[in-house]
């Protein structure tokens, strides 16, 4: 039925989407910039950015921000996670950075800090750097320029 085309040819179908491998004991230094999807079970210090999902393993390590579609996060992430449909946090994953995606859902052995964004009307203007509150009113600064 899908090979009608190409009777006799002994090639398999090529999935719509590449699926990129990065294995435990891989260290890559650098961004990672691809189309499809990608799974991390080693360790990457620099960004990583796909238009599908990224799957952080239990042993994979992330020092840099992560762009993405979707994502599964069960390894440790230390960036900003930015992540345009759902971002699950499962296992032991840790994550220390913000967050910023339109659906989550987090198991209770993950270890989370930082914030947490859903509406990008909440999200931070960029270049702000890390200091969004204002120590003396306990007020975001953010809430301070819009009111």
């Amino acid at each position: 039925m899908f090979n009608q085309g190409k009777k006799g040819d002994s090639k398999g179908i090529m999935p719509a989407s590449n699926i990129n491998l990065i294995g435990n004991g891989t260290s890559i230094q650098g961004d990672i910039v691809c189309e499809g999807d990608i799974r991390i079970d080693g360790q990457v210090n620099g960004l990583v950015s796909t238009k599908a999902k990224i799957v952080v393993g239990p042993e994979g390590e992330i020092t840099g921000d992560l762009v993405c579609q979707s994502a599964d996060i069960l390894g440790k992430v230390t960036g900003i996670i930015k992540v345009d449909d759902l971002l699950f946090l499962k296992g032991n994953a840790v994550i220390k950075g913000d967050i910023y995606t339109v659906h989550f859902e987090m198991e209770p052995t993950v270890k989370f800090n930082g914030r947490c964004y859903m509406d990008p009307a909440d999200a931070p203007v960029a270049g702000t750097s890390d200091n969004h509150s204002d120590s003396k009113h306990g007020r975001s600064l953010l809430q301070e320029e819009t009111v």
